[in-house]
């Protein structure tokens, strides 16, 4: 199957750094733990945002739980990135023509663009609310398709190895 990716992905699969990722025993099962670990804290901080959004803890003020849930939220894709990249390049030829992983990366897409949409378009109204105010509409939508995206994108991740 390698013969069919893109060159840069074959590349990146046939260098040294793959290839000391498959070769280690050590290397890609710390990776897939790191991100899964990352995983779980970026759902957590996610959950907590969306839940946030959709109305749910409403006796707190929204603007700063969601700030600290954001920071935790920002650090764990970090993590999911760096991981994600490691666990990617030792197997770049495959993955990339995998139709599952290509529907993460879209969905990954769409979710990073929901984060844009909500930070120019919805934060504005929420930022200011005070506690047991209702969320506006606007929040409610992004907090909605935030849920779904980020639990596809994980649903995904999970799949890749089946297909």
């Amino acid at each position: 199957m390698t013969h069919e990716a893109p060159a840069i992905f074959v590349a990146l699969e046939q260098s040294g750094f793959a290839a000391t990722i498959r070769q280690s025993p050590w290397l890609y099962p710390a990776a897939n733990v790191g991100h899964i670990l990352s995983l779980a804290l970026f759902a957590g901080a996610i959950a907590v945002v969306d839940v946030r959004l959709l109305g749910g803890l409403s006796a707190t003020a929204p603007a700063p739980l969601l700030a600290r849930a954001r920071n935790f939220a920002v650090a764990a894709l970090a993590g999911m990135a760096i991981t994600g990249g490691i666990l990617f390049s030792a197997e770049a030829s495959h993955l990339a023509l995998n139709p599952v992983f290509q529907l993460k990366a879209i969905l990954v897409a769409a979710g990073l663009i929901n984060v844009a949409v909500y930070q120019f378009w919805a934060k504005p109204a929420v930022e200011h609310l005070a506690p047991g105010a209702s969320t506006p509409a606007r929040a409610k939508v992004t907090g909605a398709l935030s849920l779904i995206i980020w639990i596809a994108v994980a649903a995904c991740g999970r799949s890749i190895a089946y297909f």
